[in-house]
């Protein structure tokens, strides 16, 4: 019973630890940071919002701590050997990172890069001598890679898990310029979550008590142990122009869950074979990488599906709290009819929605071509087309450019990417 006090005791002081971190507040004012650059972007190409900087930020601290726990509980199991000094290099090569691209805003990146500098190091003639002379060094040397790649593995295990439930809500639609110059929808799963991870380590004058279980790599913990605060960002960004949210976020879980699972399995070789290490270091960046390539080829193969039909006009989001939300209009669905007219134009809607000033009736498509008959009756105050953010047509005034997005993106009141529609000028 005694070694379950010292486990409570040494996870409060790890609580106390981690709200003492500059490095957790960093990753939630970037959190902010995203949130507000996203409801920026939506009050320009929709002028509403379609996110609450408020909402969406406490709960992903709320789920970021409930994930946390969770692959907490899993690696106190596993027996990961990590400093302090490691982690603060580890947020430093981040910081840097995302300088450059934000996307880099990834611990496997960090910690590839981490791996890949230690064994190069260790190739130096005279690397015993600058351990002891630069302190920054001898933390390159001695952290371990593997530990840290398995970190890496069970934290994208947790990321697939969160995008697989909550990657959908995440979306955000944009108006994109197709490959002919046609105006098509997209939609952007964008989400990062602020991950505070409670590690049982080996530290000399730690507990001693012996632990009721096993570790899978031996850490020595027989001559003490403590609990270290080890805060992590993770996150995901994919753009889709050919599928559901819901579907694209399923998609993107299972290539989350491949990756970790590939990371962990080659993370437990390189343990016990250390000169498997460079090769992991290297998997962790480059599959990664391999990653979004493989969504983004996947999309460029497909056929816009954000776009208007014969059918009708499509349906690329819907207000919160509006009456399409309220009767049940989704994602991808098509407004066939308005008060029994056929729609095939926004003026069409609008025409159709005029003739009847206190209610309206909707003939809509879902995704499986079913038809869904909606009626509801229209009060003051409601939103404008009853909440139903539809796929863009030519006369779009904005739509957002593909550029890679660094830190200083986010610092700046400018939307990175966002160009007026210059077709617009000579209607």
């Amino acid at each position: 019973m005694d070694v379950w006090f010292q486990l409570l005791d040494r996870m409060l002081l790890a609580v106390g630890q981690l709200f003492t971190n500059p490095f957790y507040y960093i990753g939630i004012v970037f959190i902010v940071l995203h949130y507000r650059k996203q409801i920026q972007l939506e009050r320009k190409l929709f002028h509403t919002r379609l996110h609450s900087l408020l909402n969406e930020t406490w709960r992903v601290v709320l789920w970021g701590w409930l994930g946390g726990l969770g692959a907490s509980v899993l690696l106190l199991f596993v027996g990961v050997n990590i400093q302090l000094n490691v982690v603060i290099v580890l947020w430093i090569i981040t910081v840097v990172l995302m300088i450059f691209r934000i996307r880099f805003l990834c611990l496997a990146y960090a910690v590839g890069i981490l791996g890949i500098a230690q064994v190069i190091f260790s190739w130096f003639p005279n690397a015993d001598s600058l351990r002891e002379s630069y302190t920054f060094l001898e933390t390159i040397a001695s952290a371990d890679i593997p530990s840290l790649l398995v970190i890496v593995g069970v934290l994208h295990l947790l990321e697939g898990v969160l995008v697989g439930f909550q990657g959908a809500r995440m979306a955000t639609p944009l108006f994109l310029e197709g490959k002919r110059g046609q105006m098509i929808g997209a939609q952007q799963l964008q989400g990062f979550w602020p991950v505070p991870l409670f590690l049982l380590v080996p530290m000399a004058g730690g507990s001693e008590l012996g632990l009721p279980w096993q570790t899978l790599f031996a850490s020595n913990l027989s001559a003490g142990w403590t609990m270290l605060a080890f805060p992590a960002m993770i996150g995901f960004t994919e753009l889709t122009i050919s599928k559901l949210p819901k579907r694209q976020a399923r998609f993107s879980a299972k290539l989350l869950y491949l990756y970790g699972l590939v990371l962990l399995g080659t993370a437990v070789a390189a343990h016990y074979w250390t000169p498997l290490v460079l090769l992991v270091a290297i998997l962790s960046i480059a599959l990664h990488e391999g990653l979004l390539l493989y969504n983004q080829w996947v999309e460029a193969k497909q056929t816009p599906f954000y776009i208007h039909s014969e059918r009708g006009l499509m349906v690329l989001s819907v207000v919160p709290n509006s009456p399409a939300q309220q009767l049940g209009i989704s994602v991808g669905e098509i407004i066939h009819k308005v008060n029994g007219y056929k729609i095939k134009t926004k003026t069409d809607l609008h025409a159709a929605m005029g003739l009847n000033s206190a209610f309206c009736r909707l003939e809509v498509l879902n995704d499986q071509g079913e038809v869904r008959f909606l009626k509801r009756g229209i009060f003051a105050g409601d939103h404008h087309q009853l909440g139903i953010l539809l796929a863009p047509d030519q006369d779009v005034l904005y739509f957002l450019e593909q550029r890679p997005m660094h830190l200083f993106s986010y610092l700046r009141s400018k939307l990175t990417g966002l160009l007026p529609n210059d077709t617009t000028k000579s209607l």
